[in-house]
């Protein structure tokens, strides 16, 4: 056995730890750089979702996630449009993550242990506060998911949906068929056409699913929520220096709203001034533009602006801003400081 002298055991030490350092900082600024040189930002979306990302009558893609997606576009490339949307299946959405071919997830995800630890990826944080519950046919006069003995459920693949489903009826003792579909229009379809009594998924989705229904008022969601679902942004696993960017973004909208800072707001050069030294840490770090969070709340909003003009009462959803309000007015909705 060849014995090696002290000095240059410590030596490759060294070296190592420094290559180390050298491969985990090209790692984390990957995803950035590649987006700088593109030009745009790779976002992928749903299929459509009325609220979280659907299209206009032009062609034009609008909706929470989607303004998720233009918010990190502002931040980067100090431009919400450059941005090139993928549409992705709930089966599909993390390989291609995975597999480099988008740069980013914005698309209504559950952040779950067993999906942060095994697939590879890594959520940004919390942009909104969801749980599951059932959406029924109005004329049945069911107003509970205790009523559901024996009822035919749609569910949709590759989402935790019918883990959670089939959970919940185990601990209440009550047996149910599932009819799995592999798409929300699908399933949709089939609620409607009467082949399964409920409709299951995460709640905003279910209000989704109800405005595009012949008659809405016909249909009811249930008053169960049986799961905890905090969804949100995703990237890939050993990027952390685009993960932090992206969670900084989703930070920035949420403490803007507490701030009061608002599109409208940031015009004024003292509000603007205010953006600017809120984002100034983000903006050192990442390298990116000094007035970075009021280039992107001039183009998206702050997040109640983006909740309210997508999801809010005002819209055919008609969501209320419930737990996702902020902790200052009765909800949970929490960002760290940016001081």
């Amino acid at each position: 056995m060849i014995q090696i002298p002290a000095p240059m055991r410590l030596l490759r030490a060294t070296l190592a730890a420094f290559l180390g350092l050298g491969i985990l900082g090209s790692a984390s600024a990957s995803t950035l750089d590649d987006v700088r040189s593109r030009g745009t930002l790779v976002c992928g979306i749903s299929e459509g979702l009325p609220g979280f990302s659907d299209r206009d009558a032009a062609g034009a893609w609008y909706g929470f996630d989607v303004d998720f997606c233009r918010a990190v576009a502002a931040a980067v490339l100090g431009d919400p449009d450059k941005v090139d949307y993928v549409q992705l299946s709930a089966t599909d959405r993390f390989k291609a993550l995975t597999d480099s071919k988008i740069d980013l997830l914005s698309r209504n995800s559950t952040w779950t242990m067993s999906r942060d630890l095994d697939l590879g990826i890594d959520f940004a944080g919390i942009a909104y506060y969801d749980g599951q519950g059932f959406l029924a046919h109005a004329l049945d006069g069911m107003s509970s998911a205790l009523e559901l003995l024996g009822a035919r459920i749609c569910v949709v693949s590759g989402t935790t949906t019918e883990d959670n489903a089939a959970a919940y009826f185990a601990r209440n003792g009550m047996d149910v068929t599932f009819e799995r579909f592999t798409d929300r229009t699908e399933a949709r379809r089939a609620y409607a056409a009467g082949e399964c009594d409920v409709y299951t998924a995460d709640s905003s989705a279910l209000a989704a699913e109800r405005s595009l229904l012949e008659v809405p008022d016909d249909h009811v969601i249930l008053r169960e929520v049986i799961s905890k679902e905090p969804l949100g942004p995703v990237t890939r696993e050993g990027d952390a220096g685009w993960n932090e960017l992206v969670r900084w973004t989703l930070y920035g909208l949420i403490n803007a709203e507490e701030d009061g800072l608002t599109a409208a707001a940031v015009g004024d050069s003292a509000n603007r001034d205010s953006a600017v030294a809120l984002g100034k840490a983000a903006a050192t770090e990442f390298g990116i533009a000094d007035d970075w969070l009021a280039v992107v709340l001039a183009s998206v909003g702050n997040y109640g602006e983006i909740f309210e003009r997508n999801l809010g009462e005002g819209t055919p959803l008609a969501i209320r801003r419930g737990v996702n309000a902020l902790w200052t007015q009765g909800g949970i909705l929490y960002a760290p400081p940016m001081h």
